[in-house]
């Protein structure tokens, strides 16, 4: 693998030295990605309405253009999917990634054109490969295969006219050829739509193959995993494949699945990069191995801009282009892309962390958060006082959401209540509560004041709830596997509520 390591290193040479001008030269690389999206798109029905061919500046773009969420450009989409062409991109959109997310329940159904597959989605596959293989120069991801799990894809309608499907499946149905000399398990296992079905036939496929990487969402990895060892009786997947050095994770956060993804590959090659690629773009790539901050990639053919968060349901957000951020400040993401999405509210909220070059955290989503009493508590906070909390008492989680307790007749003051599902319990509850608010308070100033002298909120009501509580719910709502999330927070009972019939049904069958 010497020879095959030194030609990958020297093609990727001249692709992170492009990525090492993020540093020096974000804004101008920047503008000129905006300049080329209205140059592309000025004959759309959507560029000669807001008058793309004489726009100039982002400050013009800015005052012409609205911001967008899906709804206000639902129509225009619709008949895109029907085969209209140069509708809000040039020519005829064949794909579209029906959205994942748990907004609302409403599907979506964001355009993926040839061009936003070619410059984004695949270009980001290929910078993940020149950043590992930059940061581990002897790396033997090609004496293997990658084991990837994504979605299923379908016709969109009767007329034949448009796909959609997970994100992933569209890009295994689009990838070259000679891919599948890399990739398992094949096209056809891959896009099988029943979930169990499918993680049955991966396991048959993929446990004779020399296996060097894993590429998809943690907690859908975790089922195959656990299938795959219950499947073979081996204790730990080392055993199946030893040459295992690689998980490219993304969709939700890993620090709740980082301890038993420890535990199931106890192996010290063993290296995890997370990325962000949702359905209507890839954005960042974690670069430095030492911290789990992105690098968010500039030259995709996406326009970033940003809104402060809190302010994304005014009727005209103030935005501002990515060379006017702050560090530290929570912000919701405006993108233009090649896909036809102009200034279009993602619902991901980031903070950066570093401007030299621009990197992100991201924190959550928009419509994903506790303030049912004026606590604000987002995800971030969630995921780090979580891990405080299992640090402390050796607790390990598959899952787990969270929402408000209301106050009633009954109970006088608020709560929140969290249903975990854990994977090793804590050894005493009571303190991973304990651990879990003192986090939350020494995060969030916000929830401190509301929780000072239980003067709003009581302690958190932490419930264990059965095993495969979430997995069932995500079940019985056709939402297992692909790029799936459960919700992790909720501003009312909706989600709780129904978790918690079937950690009760799940309760009663165990004590009959």
């Amino acid at each position: 693998m010497t020879i095959v390591n030194s030609i990958i290193n020297w093609i990727n040479y001249k692709r992170i030295y492009e990525i090492d001008l993020y540093r020096e030269h974000a804004q101008d690389i920047q503008q000129e990605v905006l300049f080329n999206l209205l140059h592309s798109a000025k004959g759309t029905e959507w560029g000669e309405k807001y008058k793309y061919g004489s726009t100039k500046t982002w400050e013009c773009y800015k005052e012409n253009v609205p911001v967008s969420r899906y709804e206000s450009i639902e129509p225009l989409i619709h008949r895109m999917v029907q085969g209209e062409k140069n509708v809000l991109w040039p020519g005829v959109v064949k794909w579209f990634a029906k959205s994942s997310g748990t907004t609302n329940a409403k599907s979506k159904f964001i355009p993926v054109s040839k061009e936003s597959l070619d410059d984004c989605h695949f270009r980001g596959g290929k910078d993940v490969l020149a950043i590992y293989y930059h940061n581990n120069p002897g790396a033997s991801l090609l004496s293997g295969k990658s084991l990837t799990l994504g979605g299923s894809h379908q016709l969109a309608n009767p007329t034949d006219k448009a796909y959609y499907g997970d994100l992933s499946a569209i890009m295994i149905e689009n990838l070259p050829f000679w891919t599948d000399f890399h990739r398992t398990p094949p096209t056809e296992i891959a896009l099988i739509s029943e979930f169990e079905e499918k993680i049955a036939q991966i396991t048959k496929t993929a446990l004779h193959t020399n296996v060097t990487s894993l590429a998809g969402v943690p907690s859908w990895f975790l089922v195959l995993l656990h299938y795959v060892l219950d499947y073979t009786g081996k204790s730990d997947i080392t055993e199946i494949w030893p040459n295992l050095e690689l998980f490219v994770h993304g969709g939700v956060s890993f620090e709740p699945y980082k301890e038993q993804y420890k535990r199931l590959i106890p192996s010290a090659k063993m290296h995890y990069l997370e990325t962000y690629n949702a359905s209507e773009g890839f954005f960042a790539i974690q670069n430095d191995p030492e911290s789990t901050d992105m690098l968010l990639m500039l030259d995709y053919g996406v326009f970033y801009e940003f809104i402060l968060a809190g302010h994304t349901e005014e009727e005209h957000p103030v935005t501002i282009p990515l060379w006017e951020v702050e560090l530290g400040v929570n912000y919701a993401m405006v993108i233009s892309t090649t896909g036809g999405l102009w200034r279009y509210l993602i619902g991901d909220t980031l903070v950066f962390t570093s401007k030299n070059p621009y990197k992100i955290r991201i924190t959550g989503r928009t419509k994903h958060f506790i303030n049912a009493f004026g606590e604000e508590i987002i995800i971030d906070n969630a995921e780090r006082a979580i891990k405080a909390a299992c640090d402390a008492t050796g607790a390990i989680i598959s899952d787990y959401s969270a929402g408000p307790i209301f106050m009633t007749e009954s109970q006088s003051k608020g709560a929140h209540q969290w249903l975990i599902e854990f994977t090793e319990l804590p050894d005493e509850m009571i303190r991973f509560t304990a651990i879990l608010d003192q986090e939350l308070q020494n995060l969030n100033s916000d929830y401190e004041a509301k929780r000072h002298r239980n003067a709003t909120l009581e302690m958190p009501h932490v419930l264990a709830v059965c095993k495969g509580t979430f997995l069932q719910w995500m079940r019985e709502r056709g939402k297992v596997g692909g790029q799936n999330k459960v919700p992790r927070l909720s501003n009312n009972r909706e989600f709780l509520d129904s978790l918690l019939e079937i950690h009760t049904d799940m309760e009663l069958k165990l004590q009959r």
